[in-house]
């Protein structure tokens, strides 16, 4: 079942890439005191996850920050190491948390995971955004598959209530 509104964010541990090297990181360490854009995406270096979706974070995070986001974070079933690559190419620096889920276990406690052995990508996770305040979800968005609409950044400031265009 997926995560529904109000619920709080599952206790699973991911991993972030830090100055030392890969890191484990709980949920509650993730969310826990802020305000959280999270949106994830079904493969770094994937065409439009690459092309529009973090690219879309990139540019909207200052209005992120200025409607009230503390932190923004992007998550995928890929590993540590992938995901540190594709921000750094992407050049986010420290604007957006780059977060792996490598063993699928966020995306499958929050049921937004999907099946793409057909196209030979394993267990992925959907692509959607949510809004976080202290680990409880307060918005979610789940896009239809080859779309980046739901998830976008300018969906997440819509509801912020602020104004995603410029």
């Amino acid at each position: 079942m997926t995560i529904q509104i109000g619920d709080q964010m599952p206790e699973v541990t991911l991993r972030i890439m830090t100055p030392s090297g890969d890191h484990p990181v709980t949920t509650s360490e993730l969310f826990t005191g802020f305000k959280v854009a999270l949106f994830a995406v079904p493969g770094a270096f994937t065409p439009a996850c690459s092309g529009i979706h973090l690219p879309g974070f990139i540019a909207r995070h200052e209005q992120l920050m200025a409607a009230g986001i503390e932190r923004v974070m992007c998550v995928a079933v890929n590993d540590v190491f992938v995901m540190n690559a594709w921000g750094e190419i992407h050049e986010v620096g420290d604007r957006i948390l780059m977060v792996a889920d490598g063993n699928a276990d966020f995306t499958r406690a929050v049921g937004l995971d999907v099946d793409a052995s057909g196209s030979g990508m394993g267990i992925r996770s959907r692509r959607y955004a949510m809004i976080v305040d202290n680990g409880e979800l307060q918005w979610l968005g789940v896009d239809k598959p080859r779309q980046v609409v739901e998830s976008s950044a300018d969906a997440v400031l819509k509801a912020l209530g602020a104004n995603g265009a410029s």
